[in-house]
């Protein structure tokens, strides 16, 4: 689980594999601009700069959205990406990275018991193993369509 220091170092050590270089396998992102997308869902947890979807909004995404985030089933390649995701323009790769493995430290270091039923940005409460797909499942995705 990505709560558990070995499973994230594991991540970061496949995040550092990366390079300002690296090409992309499918979609359209650069790796400035995966790594800043990727930073967007630790964003809605540990900051209030993304605006909430209404009630209605927060309904679709529950309803028809939530299984495929918090499911244990991968990805699909080159999927329809949310418009709080989009990134457009050039990122600074390497502060993106750091962003990102810090984030990462930081979620192991609070623990799957802080995220227990912790209510979402987009889903409502979730479980820790949801939170867990969440994180691990996205980031997981976004490393393989750069080959690491």
């Amino acid at each position: 689980m990505i709560f558990d220091k070995v499973e994230t170092q594991k991540v970061i050590d496949r995040i550092n594999l990366l390079s300002p270089n690296s090409e992309r396998i499918w979609g359209t992102m650069s790796v400035d601009q995966m790594l800043a997308h990727c930073n967007v869902a630790y964003t809605m947890v540990y900051d209030d700069t993304i605006a909430k979807p209404d009630a209605f909004k927060k309904w679709l995404l529950k309803t028809f959205v939530k299984k495929v985030v918090v499911g244990d089933k991968p990805y699909k390649r080159s999927a329809q990406t949310a418009p709080e995701f989009m990134i457009e323009g050039t990122r600074d790769f390497q502060v993106e990275k750091e962003k990102l493995c810090a984030n990462l430290l930081k979620t192991q270091r609070l623990g799957g018991s802080y995220f227990d039923n912790r209510e979402s940005h987009s889903f409502g409460k979730l479980t820790s193993q949801e939170w867990h797909y969440l994180f691990y499942k996205h980031l997981d995705h976004h490393l393989k369509q750069f080959a690491v």
